[in-house]
């Protein structure tokens, strides 16, 4: 856990936070898509998570392949109306989601804006270009959201249990983290060691 304090005592509100959405933000359709609001649910503790999130990193960003508008199985303006929604009960939550990017393509297109492709990230960079790859944290569920956030030498959270994760560190989940993240937050300040 050394490096993982060495890392919190690293953070300020010029770090900027990337979230991958679903299994993250919220629950994971088995083989399948979340295609309405009414299929979105949020897991458990993610609103109350970014409500501390948003106190501790300038920026957070959420980046999502999105194959299904591909696959024509929803379109663009029923995604747009999810993350609203999902914008929408964050902030009432007293947290904060400051821009979602998605990329629609199929995985299968040549040269296609999917992670681990850093497509989203530049376009999140153009949109706020206060963002610094190597003052930012990306939280995945899959080896694709890792090698994004490796491919930019950006820190990196693996959610879940993975044996052979490349991230830097690896929690059960966003509630586990932001949970763990402020009570090192909380030692560190204890010690003075915050800067």
């Amino acid at each position: 856990m050394k490096e993982f304090s060495q890392f919190v005592n690293s953070l300020s509100k010029d770090w900027t936070l990337f979230l991958d959405r679903d299994g993250v933000i919220n629950k994971r359709l088995p083989d399948e898509y979340v295609k309405s609001i009414e299929e979105f649910d949020f897991l458990e503790g993610v609103t109350e998570s970014l409500q501390i999130l948003s106190k501790i990193f300038g920026r957070i960003i959420v980046i999502s392949n999105q194959q299904g508008i591909g696959k024509k199985l929803m379109t663009i303006e029923t995604l747009d109306s999810i993350h609203n929604q999902m914008i929408t009960d964050v902030s009432k939550d007293g947290g904060r989601i400051d821009k979602v990017y998605f990329c629609p393509d199929l995985a299968d297109k040549p040269d296609n804006c999917r992670k681990p492709n850093s497509e989203m990230a530049f376009q999140a960079k153009k949109d706020f270009p206060e963002i610094d790859f190597n003052k930012s944290l990306m939280i995945g569920d899959s080896a694709s959201d890792i090698e994004f956030g490796k491919r930019l030498q950006m820190k990196t959270i693996f959610i879940g249990k993975s044996s052979d994760s490349s991230a830097d560190f690896e929690f059960s989940s966003l509630l586990e983290f932001t949970q763990i993240l402020v009570n090192e937050l909380d030692s560190l300040e204890k010690k003075g060691s915050i800067c």
